[in-house]
């Protein structure tokens, strides 16, 4: 769709999910159209109002939500009132499953960007009768080794970064793995200490994702509320390994057989790197694997690429 198309939701609303969450939900487009279930990224970025252009709005049911603790989900992040321990792998595909079953829908087009390839993946590796297609931008195995790379190895690409990152976790904390010192610099109730630490989180994640000379920071991450609960989130499912077993979804690949599937991939994405969504192609029988050659970690050559694997498959 051209970028002057407005696409405003018929829907809204709230899910309750257990422990203290409610999840905020919007559907868009053609209430009879095809269903496609939107997964953001992050962990804990939460979806804004530009991801609502991934759909066409006549041929599309669009369905877009907040993940935990995420966006307008609540509690937020941010706050001191967050139930952490129900926030996990197996109660984020228990909301999609719910979500889904709410709003009366039988089967959907499952869609997924960065973390949520994540999502999406192990969705549809446990309810594959319930996915018509997978369309997985920017992927991710989500493994130890994935987040080692992205915080501690990507550092090869940005020393300067990497080394501010690094120095930020003080002395007495730089025996544990740096996930784990974030993780419980950001949980301090001392504000001074998690406004600060993720302050520094988010200045790496900004870093790590510019290969590209058109990059430029998303604004919301020069709002404190978002960056504290966007780095507590990320760092409380990192230290946890995505709640993955060791290459969880590539063993589990085979449950994605009879699943349409599409992978779009920047090349210059170091954050995570390209061999990810080429090891999965490799044992996704029928998947296809495409690779944008001069982007990174999203942009506008990728976003087109899907969002006409998403128009084809409504169109069939």
């Amino acid at each position: 769709m051209s970028d002057d198309q407005s696409v405003e939701p018929f829907d809204t609303g709230f899910l309750e999910v257990g422990n203290g969450h409610r999840l905020y939900y919007e559907q868009v487009g053609n209430p009879s159209g095809t269903p496609v279930v939107y997964l953001h990224g992050g962990p804990g970025a939460g979806f804004t109002p530009g991801s609502r252009k991934n759909f066409d709005p006549q041929l599309h049911r669009g369905v877009l939500f907040d993940q935990r603790a995420s966006g307008q989900s609540t509690p937020h992040a941010s706050q001191e009132d967050v139930h952490w321990a129900s926030i996990d792998l197996v109660h984020h595909l228990a909301d999609i499953e719910q979500l889904r079953e709410h709003l009366g829908i039988s089967d959907w087009i499952v869609f997924g960007v960065s973390w949520g390839t994540i999502l999406g993946a192990t969705y549809a590796q446990r309810h594959p009768d319930r996915t018509r297609a997978l369309v997985l931008g920017a992927f991710n195995t989500g493994t130890a080794f994935d987040v080692d790379w992205l915080t501690v190895h990507a550092g090869r690409f940005f020393p300067a970064e990497w080394h501010e990152f690094a120095n930020h976790v003080p002395l007495s904390m730089r025996e544990l793995r740096i996930v784990d010192a974030y993780n419980d610099l950001l949980m301090n109730p001392d504000p001074s200490i998690h406004n600060a630490a993720a302050e520094a989180w988010c200045k790496w994640e900004n870093a790590h994702v510019n290969t590209t000379a058109n990059f430029r920071p998303h604004p919301r991450f020069d709002d404190q509320k978002f960056r504290l609960g966007f780095a507590r989130q990320v760092t409380h499912c990192w230290r946890n390994n995505n709640w993955l077993t060791d290459n969880q979804i590539l063993a589990n690949a085979s449950h994605l057989a009879n699943i349409p599937g599409w992978l779009i991939h920047g090349r210059l994405d170091l954050s995570g790197p390209l061999d990810a969504p080429w090891k999965l192609h490799q044992v996704w029988p029928g998947s296809t694997l495409i690779v944008v050659d001069d982007e990174g970690h999203g942009g506008a050559q990728m976003a087109a690429h899907w969002s006409r694997i998403l128009q084809d498959l409504a169109n069939k």
